[in-house]
């Protein structure tokens, strides 16, 4: 698969080198030149695979010829050696062998080492990574802004690996206690991993790093390589879970439309499922849950596109008002407005109707969403009570609710169990460097922190 960029379709490269490259030379997104398209025949056998094979199977289409067959099922089972359920919100686990179960599921997507769904796309990027920079004994500096939890997810995806240091910036006070921790107690103090607590918003956070690699200098001095979502080796493997749960969906309830819905910051998620669906998965569209950082949603109602400075909200990780993968969205339709709106619907919430539908949800299932999945879950309940048609409703669970714990404990009034991997975290030391939102402070750091 070769790739181009967004904004110059001359500019062209292979998807190892776009992986590593991060952005095109002037700037712009990679895209693929073609997206795939399977077969009904093809997807049922693909269905029928497990998730990790599935995948495999799917990035060989995506890949360049520096990865074998052999290397993907590898690369995809090792890091996809964690459950993907579908889960009814009476606690029943879809399975094609006793369908029907319910019309409406939530796809738990946090069953990962960092227990959020970013651990899809980092663990197949790192181990891409890696496999490219073994064989040419190349030396990457990533650079990667986080709202909450990309940051986890790419530094355990890359920890203590050969020839990658990682620096993540997360603003400073803008994402959750245990998240903090998470992201500031990886490895030791020497370890490759480190965390930069900016003072600013998770705007300013992705404004360092664009500007990192808008910097021809400081790109070739410490080979930059961007780990977030402007990555195209971060978009490509969240088509992958959306393109086999679809099919799980559709073999337990043949004949039924499908329409998942999506809680989105970046817009990285949605774009992976717009994929998917040009792939041939059985969707028919995409919800979009917005906070009031709202600027896709704003576009989906009004045919314009208007970014603006982010607002802190209860659902930190989607705090953002100047949506990466916008331009991506945009491409996959040609800039037509109305064939975005044709497979995108949205809408947004305050933290007040968020926290009253996670306690509601609790309250009568006993089912507990961090803040995040409710923005998602409220959006699917908007949408579909416009709808008379049936349908399987599939909500997007991003994150687990313990990962949001102050939040989650105050609004049900219930202590949240806290999975093992967060227990061990919880009394570690933390480590991190305090920076002002500047390119140069960040310029400091990297001149003290690169070997």
């Amino acid at each position: 698969m070769n790739y181009h960029s967004h904004t110059n379709s001359n500019l062209t490269a292979r998807f190892g080198d776009a992986l590593l490259a991060s952005l095109a030379p002037d700037g712009g997104l990679w895209m693929p030149d073609k997206i795939p398209h399977f077969t009904e025949e093809q997807t049922a056998e693909m269905g029928a695979m497990s998730f990790a094979d599935c995948a495999a199977i799917l990035a060989r289409h995506f890949v360049d010829d520096r990865f074998s067959d052999e290397d993907l099922l590898e690369l995809c089972r090792e890091a996809y050696d964690f459950p993907v359920p579908m889960v009814a919100l009476n606690g029943i686990v879809l399975d094609v062998a006793t369908p029907e179960i319910a019309d409406e599921y939530m796809l738990e997507l946090f069953h990962g080492p960092t227990l959020a769904f970013k651990d899809f796309a980092a663990r197949f990027m790192g181990r891409a990574a890696s496999h490219l920079m073994s064989a040419e004994n190349d030396k990457r500096t990533i650079l990667v802004a986080t709202s909450g939890d990309t940051g986890g997810a790419i530094g355990d995806a890359f920890l203590d690996q050969d020839g990658i240091q990682v620096f993540i910036l997360f603003p400073k006070g803008g994402v959750s206690k245990v998240q903090e921790q998470q992201l500031c107690t990886m490895g030791t103090e020497h370890s490759n991993v480190k965390a930069i607590s900016v003072d600013g918003t998770f705007d300013d956070c992705q404004r360092l790093v664009k500007e990192g690699f808008g910097n021809e200098r400081l790109t070739k001095k410490y080979s930059l390589m961007s780990a977030n979502s402007i990555n195209v080796g971060r978009v490509i493997p969240q088509s992958f879970y959306y393109f086999w749960t679809s099919l799980q969906i559709k073999a337990a309830h043949p004949g039924k439309p499908i329409v998942y819905s999506i809680p989105s910051g970046n817009l990285g998620n949605l774009t992976g499922g717009l994929i998917a669906k040009q792939m041939g998965a059985p969707i028919m569209r995409f919800v979009v849950g917005n906070n009031t950082n709202d600027p896709f949603v704003d576009y989906l109602k009004s045919g314009e596109y208007r970014p603006r400075p982010s607002v802190p909200t209860l659902s930190n990780a989607m705090d953002i008002g100047r949506p990466n993968n916008f331009p991506r969205i945009l491409d996959l339709y040609d800039n037509n407005y109305d064939a975005v709106g044709d497979v995108c619907w949205g809408a947004s919430f305050s933290d007040e109707e968020t926290e009253r539908h996670l306690r509601s949800i609790h309250r009568e299932h006993k089912y507990v969403m961090c803040p995040h999945t409710a923005v998602g879950h409220l959006a699917m309940e908007a949408f579909s009570s416009d709808i008379e048609d049936e349908f399987i409703k599939v909500t997007v669970a991003t994150a687990h609710p313990a990962k949001f714990i102050n939040s989650v404990e105050r609004i049900i009034r219930e202590d949240v169990p806290m999975p093992a991997p967060l227990q061990k975290i919880m009394n570690k030391t933390k480590r991190f460097h305090v920076m002002e939102p500047s390119l140069e402070a960040l310029e400091n750091y990297l001149e003290l922190n690169t070997a």
